[in-house]
């Protein structure tokens, strides 16, 4: 392995010994728009090497170990893949740490559904600009765009922030599942982001996953859909604290970074995993 997670700072520890499993899975196999997930694990990791050791009011996750697998192979099929990186999540799970997954597409969050069968009753924190609740898409139930209704289908609580692209489809599985949201329209009117809360009878354990492209396209150019109207870095930061308060992170993914010419959206998604670190020791 050429390069692992914050290499410039701390060495690969061992899995026994971590409080942290990074996995990179660079899998793109259903990408409908640009192409170039399959290079995001890589440019988060070698972007990682610039960032310090503290993560601002959160301390220094580092320190507790950060273990960086090899990539998840991706030329045995989507189906072996998935299975592959979920295997990978299991033995974090085993080994007392917290899997932390780098797409990739957002198919990737597959691999964490039997995770959250085995967890007990978990919630799923997602920011998107995109439900992915379509029940197929262009003939794939794996699609990224159908990630969020595997989800549901399997019983599991989903709260969504950020979104503000719609299908009908979308919308009628939303309101099937019960699913809830924060939509950027209405993140964009509220004057007190870290006023909203999750419900109280929502799940105590979260898995967050964020697809970047939540994050706005003037900050978040490298995605295959750069979207406006979007987060900007402290909206993401405030919803964050806001929506985990009170509750335990038991893993995550970071996913659809799609590196192009320019190195600050690689950059920022580094930082935001490497934030994600601090939050989750904290909750």
């Amino acid at each position: 392995m050429q390069h692992w997670f914050l290499d410039s700072e701390f060495p690969n520890a061992e899995p026994q010994h971590s409080a942290f499993h990074v996995i990179p899975f660079p899998l793109e196999e259903t990408v409908s728009y640009m192409g170039g997930t399959k290079e995001g694990p890589k440019a988060i990791i070698e972007a990682s090497g610039q960032l310090e050791r503290l993560v601002e009011g959160y301390g220094n996750p580092g320190s507790l170990g950060i273990h960086t697998t090899d990539p998840i192979p991706v030329n045995g099929g989507l189906v072996h893949a998935i299975k592959l990186a979920g295997n990978a999540m299991q033995y974090a799970m085993r080994c007392n740490a917290t899997p932390v997954l780098l797409g990739g597409e957002h198919s990737v969050t597959n691999a964490a559904i039997d995770l959250f069968l085995d967890c007990g009753e978990v919630g799923v924190l997602q920011f998107d600009a995109h439900m992915d609740l379509r029940d197929t898409y262009e003939g794939s139930k794996l699609s990224h765009a159908c990630v969020m209704r595997r989800v549901v289908e399997a019983g599991i609580p989903l709260f969504q922030v950020g979104i503000r692209n719609y299908s009908e489809e979308d919308l009628a599985a939303r309101e099937q599942y019960r699913v809830g949201y924060y939509d950027a329209s209405t993140l964009y009117r509220c004057k007190d982001l870290a006023s909203l809360k999750l419900s109280p009878t929502f799940p105590k354990k979260l898995y967050i996953t964020f697809d970047v492209d939540a994050f706005d396209a003037s900050l978040m150019s490298a995605t295959g859909t750069p979207d406006p109207g979007g987060l900007f870095w402290w909206d993401a930061i405030t919803l964050l604290e806001s929506l985990t308060e009170g509750r335990t992170i038991i893993g995550m993914d970071v996913v659809e970074l799609a590196p192009n010419q320019l190195h600050h959206p690689s950059y920022t998604a580094a930082k935001l995993v490497y934030f994600l670190m601090g939050l989750a020791c904290k909750r």
